[in-house]
């Protein structure tokens, strides 16, 4: 059945060039625990802008349909050197449509539901996630409920350690 959509990647190569860009691809049919959901809303977090922009300079990138490429200055980019030459995707969490599912009890138990979802790759059409990181929004917008977990969490961090 598989899916064509575009979805949003990131590449910072060893030398500082940094380039964001949307791309077709494929995305794999669901499988076991995994839902295939239909992005509807995502929210730019702080952690989604650092692995966006980090300290690349913006004011001088280059800039074309779909994509811009940009340097990252140092020492920032010899910091993020984890990350020379891989093609990351973005978007920590989102909300949208259950598609398709995997064949667990779980997972079809989603199935047409508009979830919320952690999945570090909801600046997409679409994305494969497990069940267990999904959250059901019932009558609740796709907009209201694709913050429903990096913020929260965060709150949630700051009141058990204060």
């Amino acid at each position: 059945m598989s899916t064509t959509g575009k979805q949003l990647f990131t590449t910072l190569e060893s030398n500082g060039t940094l380039t964001v860009a949307i791309e077709d691809v494929t995305f794999p049919d669901p499988t076991g625990t995994q839902v295939l959901v239909k992005m509807e809303a995502a929210p730019i977090n702080p952690s989604d802008l650092a692995i966006l922009v980090g300290a690349a300079d913006l004011e001088n990138a280059e800039y074309s349909r779909g994509k811009y490429v940009a340097t990252m200055p140092e020492p920032f980019n010899a910091g993020s050197k984890a990350r020379h030459g891989l093609k990351l995707p973005a978007g920590n969490e989102g909300a949208g449509t259950v598609v398709a599912t995997g064949e667990s009890d779980m997972a079809k138990a989603l199935m047409g539901q508009r979830v919320a979802c952690l999945s570090g790759n909801a600046y997409s059409q679409y994305c494969v996630v497990e069940a267990a990181m999904c959250l059901p929004l019932g009558d609740y917008s796709a907009e209201d409920g694709a913050s429903a977990f990096v913020n929260p969490m965060t709150a949630l961090g700051f009141i058990e350690t204060a």
